[in-house]
């Protein structure tokens, strides 16, 4: 076991019996919802993985270790810490566990913490991606590399809306990532249940996603893999409300030279209040459809592993 890693007693217990666990971020607790809707959303993702048969591994930084479970005192503190704590990717991963500062982990970070734990499953909301913009910025999410080299399934609505869509998919053939659609055939677009943006790769069935999932690591590929989950088309944001609104933010943030790793989240809290939180209730409801989806891959992966 790595020295730098604390695993919580219940996700041990459930990983030396081969039983399913779903990684969950902290950068959705810290940096992608406001006090007081942070903690209850984390707490109820919690709650889904446990009401539907797996145990949940809320993933951070703490004391200077990488804390793999969180008791419900510890996603309080980082709740309401928000934006103060550190947001932690895997290039400044080794400063904050060496100056004992709290941590919330990006996916990238989650995806990495996770493998080293033996975690094979991560639910999170959407990942990052390619940035509008990129080929003046090279403003590329750390999560694509991640995703090129780290074996964990994420489960995911999708990337987040504020980025260029279509770049980051080809981004991640290029890297070699399957991006597979879950009951859909187009990539999910975060808020709404499409980008019109095809995949060749879906299914409706978890037993075949999962089959897929496992060969693909059996075949000894180094990476990941994406699993495209949709928001419920009756939970999403319309498409016209959600690009205006995405618009006057990047619009703003340009005017306030917004950029790197404080970028998102100044774009995900402007779009919040400009569509009168209807964004952030979406928000909840897919990454709740997510944890859902990755209980279910959990079960079934677990359930090959052991045989």
């Amino acid at each position: 076991m790595n020295r730098w890693l604390s695993v919580a007693a219940e996700v041990a217990e459930a990983l030396r019996g081969r039983k399913p666990v779903v990684a969950l971020e902290s950068t959705l607790i810290s940096h992608g919802m406001p006090w007081p809707e942070n903690a209850t959303t984390a707490l109820m993702l919690e709650q889904v993985v446990r009401d539907h048969g797996a145990v949940p591994a809320t993933i951070a930084v703490m004391e200077g270790k990488l804390q793999v479970g969180l008791s419900p005192q510890d996603i309080e503190r980082l709740a309401r810490q928000g934006p103060k704590a550190e947001k932690v990717s895997r290039y400044n991963l080794a400063p904050v566990l060496c100056t004992g500062k709290l941590g919330a982990t990006t996916v990238a970070a989650t995806m990495w913490i996770a493998a080293m734990a033996g975690i094979a499953v991560f639910a999170t909301g959407g990942i990052g991606g390619v940035h509008r913009g990129w080929s003046d910025t090279l403003d590329i999410s750390a999560d694509l590399e991640e995703l090129a080299r780290t074996r964990v399934a994420v489960v995911s609505a999708g990337a987040k809306a504020i980025l260029d869509l279509e770049a980051t998919l080809e981004y991640l053939e290029t890297k070699g990532v399957p991006v597979i659609g879950f009951g859909t055939d187009q990539f999910p677009a975060f808020f709404t249940a499409s980008s019109g943006l095809p995949l060749s790769l879906c299914t409706n069935s978890v037993s075949e996603l999962a089959r897929w999932i496992h060969t693909h690591w059996q075949l000894n590929a180094s990476g990941g893999v994406l699993v495209a989950n949709p928001i419920p088309q009756q939970l999403e944001l319309k498409w016209a409300e959600a690009s205006k609104a995405i618009d006057m933010a990047l619009n703003e943030a340009r005017q306030r030279q917004v950029r790197g790793k404080a970028l998102t989240p100044f774009l995900l809290d402007r779009i919040t209040a400009l569509t009168l939180g209807k964004s952030l209730a979406a928000n909840v409801a897919l990454v709740k459809h997510n944890a859902r989806l990755a209980v279910d891959l959990a079960k079934q992966l677990a359930d090959m592993h052991s045989h």
